[in-house]
């Protein structure tokens, strides 16, 4: 009887291994397993560096030093002495954290006050906040737009664009890259399946291509057609245009976008948090049916009220931005001098060398890290296959000699690989 107990222990014991060993979730660990082996073979793996310094032209990664040309860091404000203590005064003023989402009791006064500021600075009527520009364009489509409606948007927008647009009901159409001719071709079939509202939606600067949507044809276009326009400025807010009003100012058609939508999380001081401003009725509409509005947090005191003295900084002053576009032209001019394939526009601070192979891009970025600047090679699936990219983001804050170094130890990588002659 024993004996029938230990092997029965035994048998139960075995079987249980066996299921434990072939359980869902180690099915999912082993495919998932095999999935990060076939991303490192093919060159293409993402691998996190440490930062343990904060956010500057100069960073320190553990105990190494680099020149930084890989931030969304564009006025350099991210350890800006000013917004530091303005962030430390609000913590003592206002509090750590909101615990709640704004129609409960997450709204203070200071959130009502930047949304006025940024309608202000955009010269629209209102503004609405969110957790993140990505949960801006997530909650806009949706809570707006059904199956009487058409979206129309650029094939390259960012990936929170996208998804929002997945998310709503709406006919959804996709217009080659920046190319007009099909964007009309696009119009024309949402008018003639008879769409009650045409949403023509783009990024104003491309992030992973640094150049410019054509906003004075793709207005000429929306009126044509009778469509309104949504535009993310995520990397545009602060830096392109004049006084930093982005691609509207830029293009002189500020009175003619519908909607905006951008970010806190770049250029402006780099914290987090995102908004879309326009019409009031728009902007009350999101306020009742946005789902990332009414079921996230808001956003936190320091940010609201840093955030403000931002838009001041802005609103009284262009050297950042004047300084950015500066900085932008000497890179760009001497790395056209070496023969570097850069892509992208002048007037944006996102300028990617172009290097086609996937493996090429990531050995060229952990290269020219190893050389003291700090850069990334992009590719499948961040850019299409084929297309792989080293970005260099530039920073109002970068001397005139970091971007020259940056420039020879460019130089020196791309002789070593034969990029350039």
């Amino acid at each position: 009887m024993n004996f029938r107990r230990s092997q029965n222990l035994f048998k139960s014991l075995i079987s249980k291994a066996m299921s434990t060993k072939n359980s869902p979730k180690d099915l999912l660990a082993k495919h998932c397993s095999e999935v990060v082996s076939q991303i490192k073979s093919a060159g293409t793996y993402k691998k996190e560096r440490e930062i343990t310094s904060p956010q500057a032209s100069e960073i320190t990664l553990n105990s190494k030093k680099a020149l930084n040309f890989c931030s969304n860091n564009y006025l350099g404000l991210s350890n800006n002495p000013t917004l530091i203590q303005t962030a430390k005064d609000t913590l003592d003023s206002h509090g750590y954290g909101m615990s709640s989402v704004r129609f409960i009791c997450g709204t203070q006064n200071i959130h009502k006050k930047l949304e006025k500021t940024i309608a202000n600075f955009h010269s629209m009527e209102d503004t609405i906040l969110y957790s993140s520009c990505f949960d801006a364009n997530a909650g806009f489509f949706e809570a707006l737009f059904d199956s009487n409606d058409a979206i129309i948007s650029d094939t390259l927008n960012h990936a929170s664009v996208i998804d929002g647009i997945r998310l709503c009901k709406a006919k959804r159409f996709r217009y080659n890259h920046i190319d007009m001719s099909d964007l009309e071709e696009k119009l024309k079939q949402a008018t003639g399946e008879g769409a009650r509202f045409k949403v023509i939606v783009s990024d104003g600067v491309f992030s992973m291509d640094g150049d410019l949507a054509p906003l004075d044809k793709i207005v000429a276009l929306a009126q044509k057609y009778q469509a309104n326009i949504y535009l993310d400025e995520s990397h545009s807010t602060g830096i392109v245009g004049k006084t930093g009003r982005g691609t509207p100012e830029h293009f002189g058609v500020e009175k003619e976008i519908d909607f905006i939508s951008s970010t806190m999380g770049k250029a402006l001081g780099g914290a987090s948090g995102g908004y879309t401003t326009g019409k009031s009725e728009v902007i009350e509409t999101l306020r009742q049916k946005s789902r990332p509005y009414l079921f996230s947090n808001s956003i936190v005191p320091a940010i609201a009220n840093t955030s403000i003295k931002v838009f001041e900084m802005l609103n009284s002053s262009n050297d950042l931005t004047t300084q950015l576009k500066a900085n932008v032209l000497l890179f760009r001019t001497e790395m056209e001098k070496l023969g570097f394939h850069l892509l992208g526009k002048k007037e944006t601070a996102i300028i990617p060398i172009f290097l086609k192979d996937e493996k090429l891009a990531t050995e060229f970025g952990n290269e020219m890290f190893d050389e003291g600047i700090y850069v990334v090679g992009f590719s499948y699936p961040v850019v299409p296959k084929g297309q792989a990219r080293v970005r260099v983001q530039i920073s109002a804050s970068h001397t005139k000699d970091q971007i020259l170094r940056a420039v020879r130890t460019f130089e020196k990588i791309g002789r070593k690989k034969n990029i350039i002659k």
